[in-house]
C-alpha cells in the first residue's frame, strides 16, 4: 500500500518539453510557424504571379527599365542575405548558452534588416519622384504591392528580433528558451528566401 501511494505514474513525462510536443515531434509553437509560412507561400505565390502577368501591361508612364537601379538593389539584397547568416549565428549562440553573443547577433540581424528597409524606402521615394506612383499604371501597382508587402514582412521580423533582444536584456531568454529564437529564425530565413525570388523575378528577368 505504501509503495503504491508514493510511486510516480509512468505516463508523466520526465522532460517538461515533451508535454508541448505534437504528434509530429515538434512543439505547437514551431508547428504554428510552419503552417503560417506555408500559407504565406501561397500568398506570395499569388502576388508574384500577378506581377508577372501585369508588369508588361503598362498603358502609360514609366516601366521597369526606366526606374530600376540594379546595382543599388543588389547591395540592399546582399545586406538582407547577410542577415540570414547573423540570424543563424544567433540561434547557434543561444543553443550553446552564449547569451552575450546571442544578443550581439540578434541586434546585428535587426540592424541589417533596418538597412534593407531604409534602402527600400529610398528606392520607393526615388521612383515616386521620377513619376512612378502606385496608381500611375498597372506595373506600378503590381510592383509596389509585391515589394511593399515583403517590406512589411521584414519590418515585422525586425520587431520580433527586438522583442527577443529586450527579453534577453531582462534575463528572460536563456538556453531553455532557445526554441523562441529558432522560431523567429525560421520566419527570418523565409523572408530572405522570398526576397531572392522577388529580386530575380522583378529586377533580373527582362
Amino acid at each position: 500500500m505504501t509503495d503504491a501511494a508514493v510511486s510516480v505514474p509512468t505516463s508523466v513525462p520526465a522532460d517538461p518539453h515533451h508535454a508541448m510536443q505534437t504528434s509530429t515531434g515538434i512543439s505547437n509553437e514551431k508547428l504554428a510557424m510552419w503552417v503560417f509560412l506555408g500559407s504565406d507561400c501561397l500568398l506570395f505565390g499569388g502576388l508574384i504571379s500577378t506581377y508577372l502577368l501585369l508588369r508588361h501591361r503598362s498603358v502609360q508612364g514609366l516601366g521597369p527599365t526606366d526606374v530600376f537601379d540594379i546595382p543599388f538593389t543588389s547591395v540592399s539584397s546582399f545586406v538582407l542575405l547577410m542577415s540570414s547568416l547573423t540570424m543563424a549565428l544567433a540561434v547557434g549562440a543561444i543553443v550553446r548558452g552564449d547569451v552575450q553573443r546571442n544578443r550581439a547577433w540578434l541586434g546585428t540581424t535587426a540592424l541589417l534588416g533596418a538597412v534593407f528597409i531604409g534602402g527600400q524606402v529610398y528606392e520607393f521615394t526615388t521612383f515616386y519622384r521620377e513619376g512612378l506612383g502606385y496608381t500611375t499604371n498597372i506595373f506600378g501597382s503590381a510592383f509596389y504591392t509585391l515589394t511593399g508587402f515583403h517590406g512589411v514582412h521584414v519590418s515585422v521580423g525586425i520587431v520580433m528580433l527586438m522583442a527577443l533582444l529586450i527579453m534577453s536584456l531582462k534575463g528572460n531568454l536563456g538556453p531553455d528558451r532557445a526554441e523562441a529564437v529558432e522560431i523567429v529564425g525560421l520566419y527570418w530565413h523565409f523572408v530572405d528566401i522570398i526576397w531572392i525570388i522577388i529580386f530575380t523575378v522583378v529586377y533580373l528577368i527582362p
